[in-house]
């Protein structure tokens, strides 16, 4: 289709440029031998695309691969911006691989390197949020542009045209439940911890219970999604028993599926016990809701770092699955550290809308993109 850089031979329509997934190093080959320009997007955060992108550095001062009996808290220095609380821990799970020859730390530790080749990096980020990182990635990929959140700015670009925004197609990958929502609606101001692991994340059964005797000891009221497949199949069906359900309906509400935005937006919620997927970082941080985090894979261990040691927006309960942890942590964010984490989120939520309305960082940042893409146009149809 496009050996000749025409998306339509027929109409002479060129290819003014490639926006390709930063996973993939190939599309800047064929951009290369076709004269087309790529753009690389990068759909997790900025902190986790450095840290990915210093492994070879890691690697280089001994720092990578982990040791056996290694000591998870030793802080990382190899990464610029980071080396004051960046932990073993903290990095991509990837990098927990015991040697070099690992596949999956072989690929993500070139994946990154390709970006600089790119004409551009485009990041869902915000300047606010991610401006100190932002600085060290620009050193390498200098045209970098953050034009995030993009569930936010999709909403402000659209916020005039309410009948094509109700239209949108929803993005779920499973059946949303929005009963949840009526029973929000009659629950206190911030008095609801909601709990949702993502579509990926997996657990065993063992942690399953230890999640759910955390939370009702809390005394919380809770609304927790857990969707087909959270548990292991070895550990069954994965649900939590019903005579336990029935103890505490009238304070814990369970469902498959919620529509996430809308819950994270509802006056009830006052926490979220993520696992800190980038997508539900944003929306929360949009939201304004605190967060305590149980990473599960890749980008997600860095994501929770920040979220706790640099954003102070929650706390982070990464490598620990303990109900009297659960209890403590709900506790803290609801209660005892509630209106340091509030304010905090506030600000946030502040800035973060601020970078999306006219006049913001990413706005403006998007437009820019879109006259650069332009000028492309123009160039590769000289």
């Amino acid at each position: 289709m496009m050996s000749s850089g025409q998306l339509n031979s027929a109409t002479g329509q060129s290819v003014t440029c490639i926006i390709a997934d930063g996973s993939l190093s190939f599309p800047i080959d064929v951009g290369n031998e076709l004269g087309i320009p790529v753009i690389h997007f990068r759909t997790i955060s900025a902190c986790s695309f450095w840290a990915y992108f210093c492994i070879q550095d890691m690697i280089e001062a001994g720092e990578l691969p982990i040791r056996e009996n290694e000591d998870m808290d030793c802080f990382i220095r190899s990464v610029p911006g980071m080396e004051t609380f960046l932990r073993i821990r903290d990095l991509p799970s990837f990098c927990r691989a015991r040697n070099t020859a690992d596949p999956n730390l072989r690929l993500v530790k070139n994946m990154p390197r390709q970006s600089p080749r790119a004409r551009a990096l485009m990041l869902n980020t915000f300047e606010d949020l991610e401006g100190p990182i932002l600085s060290h990635i620009r050193i390498k990929c200098p045209k970098t542009y953050t034009i995030g959140p993009l569930h936010a700015i999709l909403k402000s670009k659209l916020e005039s045209k309410t009948t094509l925004l109700q239209s949108l197609s929803p993005n779920s990958l499973f059946e949303v439940d929005k009963s949840c929502m009526v029973w929000l609606d009659a629950q206190p101001l911030k008095s609801v911890i909601y709990v949702s692991f993502g579509s990926v994340t997996v657990m065993t059964k063992d942690e399953l219970m230890e999640f759910w005797y955390g939370l009702v000891s809390s005394k919380k009221c809770f609304l927790w999604a857990i969707r087909p497949g959270l548990v292991t199949q070895k550990d069954g069906e994965g649900q939590i028993p019903l005579e336990l359900i029935e103890g505490i309906k009238d304070r814990g509400y369970m469902v498959g599926w919620v529509p996430q935005e809308e819950v994270l937006a509802h006056q009830a919620i006052g926490g979220f016990l993520t696992h800190s997927g980038w997508n539900s970082t944003l929306e929360s941080i949009v939201a304004g809701v605190p967060m305590i985090c149980w990473p599960y894979f890749a980008d997600q261990q860095t994501n929770s770092r920040f979220v706790s040691e640099v954003w102070k927006l929650g706390m982070d309960m990464k490598d620990v699955c303990d109900r009297v942890m659960v209890e403590k942590m709900v506790n803290h964010l609801m209660e005892e550290r509630r209106e340091n984490f509030m304010k905090s989120a506030a600000e946030m939520a502040r800035l973060a809308k601020e970078s999306v309305s006219e006049g913001g960082s990413s706005y403006c940042n998007l437009d820019h993109l879109i006259k650069d893409i332009r000028l492309m146009s123009m160039i590769t149809t000289k």
